[in-house]
């Protein structure tokens, strides 16, 4: 049974998957040695061996040609404080690095220095996903510093932090 995709609106599309909460990444790199980023919240982890992630950018996203010469990235999870950093990182300012907190991990990525946690990962592959680039990446190098601070979540649209820490006493069991 086929169906037919042209009848799925892309606003509504949007508004439905806005249901789905997510957290907020910046995506770093570099761009003729100047650190550059966007805010993200495709972001997933793949596998645990190899450690593999993933992240999807639009086509005409500016970062697009500087992953394409880089070939690596920083994925900085977001504080919840962190909100006016990430609708800068959102727009296209491409020097919104410039004037934030940040260093080069030991890999060459340039990562945020205020953020929860890092990872710097290598590009290993790219899949269309179509108006988008699906990029999976290899971790080379993590950190994480900002322990106890509520995560920054994006849920209909809009950015904000957890109402309720959540007590972990429930494991996610791999299936």
């Amino acid at each position: 049974m086929e169906v037919d995709v042209s009848v799925i609106d892309p606003k509504t599309l949007r508004n439905v998957c806005g249901l789905f909460v997510t957290g907020v990444t910046v995506i770093t790199t570099e761009e003729q040695g100047k650190p550059t980023g966007t805010t993200v919240n495709s972001f997933t982890s793949v596998s645990l061996d190899p450690p593999l992630v993933l992240f999807c950018l639009h086509k005409d996203s500016r970062l697009t040609p500087a992953l394409a010469r880089s070939r690596r990235f920083g994925v900085n999870f977001l504080a919840g404080r962190q909100e006016r950093l990430a609708w800068a990182f959102a727009g296209r300012d491409p020097d919104a690095l410039a004037s934030a907190v940040h260093h080069t991990t030991e890999t060459g990525v340039p990562v945020l220095g205020e953020a929860l946690a890092f990872l710097a990962c290598r590009v290993v592959n790219e899949y269309d996903g179509g108006d988008h680039t699906i990029y999976l990446g290899e971790v080379a190098e993590l950190g994480g510093s900002r322990h106890g601070a509520e995560p920054l979540v994006f849920f209909r649209g809009s950015m904000g932090v957890l109402e309720e820490q959540l007590l972990g006493i429930h494991p996610i069991l791999d299936g």
